[in-house]
């Protein structure tokens, strides 16, 4: 089958590797398709995955096609979309219902082969089935939503918040669309970028600016999120909480990205600065939201390249063009 390889740090191509072979609990799933993110581009840089070469490929949805000797739970033909998530279920935090912190973490398309090829396996205990109006050519979009709803598991709700959201790329967006039904009285949106800062506007942000000089809110936001993972964004926002407002920092950073904070404000002002890492126990829910039509595929599936393209599609994302990016074999 065909596949995207990243062979070594900055090298990424498509190349022939042999079919996959299911162990007896998983299941054979030809991808429909594969999105990229900012955990792609880490790869990419040696960050993340601790082995090279790898099939990266986290994102991805498809058709069941194969199924190992002890699998009754799905069948051949049914559309399902995978949760990436591989825990070991014996650390002390997989023990105590914290699996996305597991000591032995691990992940499709990070640690073992992806979705962007033609066919990936998965444990069926990772796959959701989908009915069936949903096109399973947009169900890439399950994953990176089953994040940003764990990110609001972490913030706990706060009815009648004032959301401040640094970044309008896939994450941001998606971020803004659960605000707008977690009860959040505004909802502000800040990017660089005015192409996806528009689409933010289009989704119905209450204010879009590029700096939180520029929108009218002089005590701060209740609720600060950093979907970009940039140290010069997380430094500002650090800076726009209200007092007893949270900092989620919910973007990936680079290893060494660092911020200051000021110990004495967060006392005293009883700030709250926590993080949200990947998926945990927000798969099926985001699963059910996204078959509730939560999110318009169409507005945020901007570029759709077959596999072989691979390559390019990377760059495209690494170069902040357009938003959600997928390939299909």
């Amino acid at each position: 089958m065909r596949a995207a390889i990243v062979e070594a740090v900055g090298k990424v191509s498509v190349t022939t590797v042999p079919d996959p072979t299911p162990g007896p609990r998983d299941v054979v799933v030809k991808v429909a398709s594969c999105g990229l993110c900012g955990t792609d581009l880490h790869i990419l840089q040696g960050e993340f995955a601790p082995t090279l070469p790898i099939v990266p490929g986290h994102e991805f949805a498809g058709e069941v096609v194969g199924l190992g000797t002890d699998v009754t739970e799905l069948s051949v033909g049914d559309k399902v979309a995978v949760d990436p998530s591989l825990h070991c279920h014996e650390c002390r935090y997989c023990r105590s219902g914290r699996g996305n912190l597991c000591d032995n973490w691990a992940a499709i398309g990070v640690t073992v082969p992806g979705g962007a090829a033609e066919y990936a396996v998965a444990p069926v205990a990772n796959c959701v089935r989908l009915p069936e109006h949903i096109d399973v050519r947009d169900a890439a979009l399950i994953e990176p939503l089953s994040c940003a709803v764990r990110g609001y598991d972490v913030l706990n709700g706060n009815l009648g918040a004032q959301v401040l959201i640094y970044g309008s790329g896939t994450m941001g967006l998606m971020m803004l669309e659960l605000a707008k039904r977690t009860g959040a009285a505004s909802v502000d949106v800040l990017d660089i970028n005015a192409q996806r800062l528009a689409t933010a506007t289009t989704l119905g942000c209450t204010g879009a600016a590029a700096r939180a000089e520029e929108l009218d809110r002089p005590g701060g936001w209740d609720v600060v999120i950093d979907a970009t993972g940039n140290a010069g964004a997380i430094q500002d926002g650090l800076g726009r909480v209200a007092k007893g407002g949270t900092f989620l920092q919910f973007g990936v950073s680079d290893y060494a990205t660092t911020a200051v904070i000021e110990p004495y404000k967060i006392y005293n002002q009883e700030i709250t600065i926590t993080g949200s890492m990947a998926v945990l126990h927000s798969y099926e829910r985001a699963a059910a939201l996204f078959a509730s039509g939560v999110l318009d595929a169409s507005v945020f599936i901007s570029d759709r390249l077959p596999l072989e393209q691979y390559p390019q599609a990377i760059e495209r994302f690494q170069a902040g063009i357009g938003r959600k990016i997928v390939v299909e074999p």
